[in-house]
């Protein structure tokens, strides 16, 4: 892959005006486009549906996290929407995830466990129960997925070496947290450049603010590409 179809760009945004706005302007400089809950609860599947119809790859980013049936038959609904990735959370269990396995039909989606969100810190995951250390946490969410044939992970960048120690090069690393060089962290606790994402190897980095909240989202695209670009020639 270039570096252009390995940038993902999320869709965060109120509705559907913004983000065809953001497609239009984005679309050929990017490689996919990321759906969340904001986006998914204010538009719908028919959006997901549209974007698919237009040619563009779409990463669905609803973290299912449920029952191992009602994941199921979610995973199976967003398989026939034309998404390229999808996610469920690792903490949902090896069963919940081998369950959402078995639903997809194998038309070419790849599915994703997010493991602990960017948000987090050490403290922060003590207060829910967690291991106050995020990275023994990442890394044994890693290898259930693993185990549950699960395609990859959602992880910082800052898991990603420890991830690949465990998991092998073939399993797919999505890095969200990405924030271009002098962008500001905002509420991104574990956050990193794009040539320290790929660096440690990440296979496709997610980028929100620093390219939808710029003056020029095509050109902070560009420049996220051309810093994507310098990396994989160092």
């Amino acid at each position: 892959m270039n570096a252009r179809e390995r940038l993902i760009v999320a869709l965060d945004v109120p509705g559907e005006a913004d983000a065809t706005a953001l497609v239009d302007g984005l679309a050929g400089r990017v490689g996919m486009f990321k759906v969340g809950s904001q986006l998914f609860t204010a538009t719908g599947p028919a959006f997901v549906r549209e974007l698919a119809a237009r040619g563009e790859k779409v990463f669905l980013d609803l973290k299912y996290h449920d029952i191992p049936n009602t994941v199921a038959a979610a995973v199976s609904a967003a398989s026939r929407l034309g998404v390229s990735l999808l996610t469920v959370h690792a903490l949902g269990g090896q069963a919940m995830m081998e369950a959402a396995v078995g639903a997809l039909p194998a038309l070419g989606e790849r599915l994703l466990a997010v493991t602990i969100l960017t948000s987090h810190d050490a403290a922060g995951l003590g207060t829910v129960g967690l291991e106050p250390e995020v990275a023994p946490n990442v890394q044994r969410l890693a290898r259930l997925a693993r185990a549950a044939r699960v395609d990859g992970v959602v992880a910082s960048p800052h898991e990603v070496a420890l991830i690949r120690q465990v998991c092998g090069r073939d399993f797919l690393v999505v890095t969200p947290g990405i924030r271009p060089a002098g962008a500001r962290a905002g509420d991104q606790a574990r956050a990193a450049t794009p040539a320290a994402a790929l660096a440690s190897g990440a296979d496709y980095l997610v980028v929100g603010r620093p390219i939808t909240e710029a003056a020029d989202p095509a050109a902070a695209a560009d420049a996220v590409v051309r810093e994507m670009e310098a990396a994989a020639q160092r």
